[in-house]
């Protein structure tokens, strides 16, 4: 087999082929796609679709089973190392320490990251204005709401200014204001540093509204991509994310089994 060879526009990923088996099941099957400097990419889909499994490969916790990809020009099978010095992750589990403060957490990642101790402060001070806890650098997070620990796990992923930031189901849980809030601080780092992000959800509403590209993961593999204005312009004036998804797999990503949802598949179905 031949190995697989990558272009020479660098995009910020590049992955080719990526393939994750457990046994004979195929968590994540044959995916492909670029994601260029800068954007934010939104990888779409239910629970159980590949969305996670495919985070974890490119930030090398997960080996991939075949195929490849590039992070920041880098191999994910050859370069594992390198690949996690220009990233930031934050995970759908908890990863702040609740028995330590937002300022200890974050001296604590700055420490892991390989930071001189000479620019720590630094570092930890801009990202606690950033994100909006300077008011409480000191206190316990264990005393947080969902919103101000959220915000906490990303500026510990971004205490080390990566190119690229991993976002796992980022607001999963959060109230409506806490989302806005967080996506206003997110958007803005984006817009003045640059970093390009890779975020998976369900919500289709926050992936129409902060995603330049999208693509849709159903079974383990990628089956529409494109910016969501051009997916829906696709399907007519008035539809939806939701519309493109139950197009392409015919079903709901918010399947819940129940008559409204059985309703509003075979309605979409029937308009498109």
């Amino acid at each position: 087999m031949p190995e697989p060879s990558f272009n020479t526009q660098s995009p910020a990923i590049e992955v080719l082929e990526l393939c994750r088996y457990y046994n004979s099941y195929a968590a994540v099957d044959h995916v492909s796609f670029n994601i260029e400097p800068g954007i934010i990419f939104g990888l779409l889909g239910p629970n159980g679709a590949g969305k996670s499994t495919t985070i974890k490969m490119l930030t090398t916790l997960l080996p991939v089973s075949s195929g490849t990809a590039r992070v920041c020009g880098y191999d994910i099978n050859l370069e594992p190392a390198q690949i996690r010095q220009m990233i930031g992750y934050v995970p759908q589990l908890l990863s702040a320490d609740g028995e330590l403060t937002a300022y200890e957490n974050l001296l604590l990642s700055t420490k892991l990251y390989g930071l001189h101790h000479t620019y720590r402060e630094k570092r930890i001070s801009e990202v606690l204005e950033f994100m909006g806890l300077t008011p409480h650098a000191h206190q316990l997070v264990n005393q947080f709401s969902g919103g101000m620990i959220r915000r906490l796990e990303i500026a510990q992923a971004l205490v080390h200014e990566p190119q690229v930031l991993f976002l796992d189901e980022p607001t999963v849980g959060l109230d409506p204001a806490a989302r806005k809030t967080l996506w206003k601080h997110i958007q803005e780092w984006r817009k003045q540093f640059g970093t390009t992000i890779l975020m998976t959800t369900h919500d289709m509403d926050e992936a129409d509204n902060l995603c330049d590209v999208v693509a849709f993961m159903h079974l383990g593999r990628i089956v529409a991509m494109d910016a969501p204005s051009r997916l829906k312009a696709k399907l007519g004036p008035k539809s939806s994310l939701d519309d493109v998804f139950i197009l392409h797999t015919g079903s709901s990503i918010k399947e819940t089994g129940d008559f409204a949802n059985a309703k509003q598949i075979r309605n979409t179905i029937s308009h498109l």
